[in-house]
């Protein structure tokens, strides 16, 4: 007979079970061993924590810094000789040690290359050709690179160019790629005279390598400047700013540092005379560490130009011989992409330039990587004397400052092939027996490997390049010099004849592209004194928006007119109402 239960007891019955079943899962399934779920590596996921950070977002991501193992992953090999110059912060990164190490950007390109110090330039160029020579008897032979400061190229080229001739077209020089600018170390030093009255360098000698890149920051600021430079550094020119020749860059300040004197033929009236004269070292042409041994060693001198403010001057170009760069095509495109994310890494993580600078130290087997990295951030320190100097300054670039570099970026502007042919010229000009001509842009810079990278590669443009701030006004300028441009008779339209003026104002603003550009207009003074202020203020206008058509950007440029209020020149005499014509052009900050 089956037994029935009442209402109350199959509710006590449920309870039961229910209290049975939660028990055992909290006490019993809930406390099991258990397989976990598998780890999923992320990435380290970080906000950059670099001031000149390029990237930016939540999703920026730290690379794994490389390891220091040497590598043989059976990749393309490349002899790189460099200066000690910190704008390689991406090639030591992207290498990860003197040789290519596992892990590194570089030997995920499937690259070996081993990074060698060559601070001799002629040295390095030998050794180009010697690899040319080699290759064209075998292909198998190992590249070799070399990477120089941009303004001196001109000189370089040429030099290599007339080397590399007999051995066929196939075989000469080209540049592919800049992976990063002095900004701020390279510089002109001298007293501090010099910034308040220019005209005060004259008669006075500046130390530094002859027809290299620093010689041309001091060219720059006197041309800018309107200051003579003697070529010739066996004389002495009253009147002119004169050079002394340095076998390298640390040469140059350790004449000024030992006192060291020559001496010179005395010039008077633009002719040598049979009179003697002894000099010393006025000022210096060097970059770090040439000008932290100036401070810490003697003192006394302090910035009077440098690549921070002439930011477009000296990119750091590396070069090749023609042949093999197109015979390993993949290899180079794969080295552009390797040191562009370089690029970004150590603008953007602190650890990855750190990283860079250990690799700089046992590159340059000199000083220590918080050396490197103090003078790749530049910095302001008190020198010999207890003045507070200006030392060091690199940036790293990534795609999109190389793209802006060869003109392959937003604005057009191709900002190396104005340096290059600015300072081709002057060279070819000041030192015509030595470098009568000098290669062509078109020649000898290729941008096809790195317009690939930037065509089929778009992920990688994605680090903002650098950008430059400028004040809504000047208020001190390191250079001012007047123009000559003719207008229409009384108005501001420019004559057709005045357009390579404006035309060298522009290229002169582009290399000086760390500085604000002052447009201001003079009159003589004819008339009445309202019109001619007016006619001067228009006149600055359309010099300004001539320079804004060609690409400079409105907030950079700043146009006065002062009317007839600051004359050059007497008044009363037609040539000097000439000279008070005039549009002034200032760089400055």
């Amino acid at each position: 007979m089956a037994l029935k239960l009442k209402t109350s007891g199959k509710v006590f019955l449920i309870v039961l079970v229910l209290g049975v079943v939660y028990g055992g899962k909290v006490f019993w399934w809930d406390k099991r061993p258990q397989a976990a779920k598998a780890s999923a590596e992320v990435g380290r996921v970080l906000l950059p924590d670099a001031p000149e950070a390029s990237l930016s977002g939540a999703n920026t991501v730290m690379r794994a810094l490389p390891t220091e193992e040497a590598v043989v992953n059976g990749g393309t090999k490349i002899k790189w000789e460099v200066m000690a110059w910190n704008s390689q912060f991406p090639l030591m990164y992207a290498n990860g040690g003197p040789v290519t190490t596992k892990g590194s950007l570089i030997d995920s390109a499937k690259l070996q290359i081993e990074i060698v110090r060559q601070d001799d330039c002629n040295k390095s160029i030998a050794d180009i050709v010697k690899f040319a020579k080699d290759y064209k008897g075998n292909t198998e032979t190992p590249g070799v690179f070399a990477s120089y400061m941009g303004d001196g190229m001109p000189g370089f080229f040429a030099a290599l160019a007339k080397e590399l001739e007999p051995l066929g077209p196939e075989f000469q020089p080209i540049a592919f790629y800049a992976m990063g600018k002095s900004y701020g170390e390279d510089k002109v030093m001298g007293p501090a005279e010099w910034l308040k009255n220019p005209r005060s360098a004259l008669g006075k000698t500046v130390a530094c390598v002859l027809r290299d890149g620093d010689m041309n920051i001091l060219l720059k600021w006197a041309g800018d400047n309107g200051l003579k430079v003697n070529p010739d550094e066996t004389t002495y020119d009253p009147t002119a700013i004169n050079l002394i020749a340095a076998n390298d860059f640390l040469d140059a300040p350790n004449k000024f540092i030992t006192d060291y004197k020559e001496k010179r033929s005395l010039v008077k009236d633009g002719k040598k005379i049979s009179q003697d004269t002894t000099v010393g070292v006025d000022g210096v042409a060097t970059w770090t560490p040439g000008d932290v041994n100036v401070a810490q060693k003697k003192g006394g001198l302090v910035t009077i130009a440098s690549t921070k403010e002439y930011a477009s001057q000296m990119p750091n170009i590396t070069i090749t011989i023609k042949k093999f760069a197109n015979d390993h095509r993949t290899d180079i495109e794969n080295l552009i992409m390797s040191l562009s994310q370089s690029g970004d890494q150590v603008r953007s993580f602190n650890d990855a330039k750190m990283f860079a600078a250990k690799v700089s130290a046992k590159v340059y087997n000199e000083q220590d990587g918080n050396y490197w990295l103090k003078y790749y951030n530049g910095v302001s320190e008190r020198d010999h004397t207890g003045v507070d100097v200006a030392l060091g300054g690199s940036m790293a670039f990534n795609l999109q400052d190389a793209a802006n570099t060869f003109g392959l970026g937003k604005d057009g502007i191709d900002r190396y092939k104005v340096v290059y042919t600015t300072f081709g010229d002057i060279l070819s000009k000041m030192y015509p027996e030595l470098m009568p001509t000098y290669p062509p842009y078109a020649k000898v810079v290729d941008k096809s490997f790195l317009l690939s990278v930037i065509s089929n590669h778009p992920e990688l443009l994605t680090g903002e390049a650098l950008k430059q701030a400028y004040a809504p006004e000047m208020t001190k300028q390191v250079s001012s010099k007047s123009y000559q441009i003719q207008f229409e008779t009384g108005s501001n339209v420019v004559k057709p004849e005045s357009y390579p003026v404006l035309d060298e104002i522009m290229k002169s603003a582009i290399v000086a592209e760390g500085l604000k550009v002052g447009v201001y207009g003079h009159t003589d003074n004819v008339g009445a004194e309202t019109a001619n202020q007016k006619l001067a203020e228009s006149r600055a206008l359309a010099v300004k928006q001539y320079l804004i058509k060609k690409g400079l950007p409105e907030t950079r440029i700043e146009s006065k007119g002062f009317g007839s209020a600051q004359p050059v020149a007497d008044n009363k005499t037609d040539a000097g109402r000439a000279q008070n014509r005039r549009v002034q052009i200032a760089l400055g900050q």
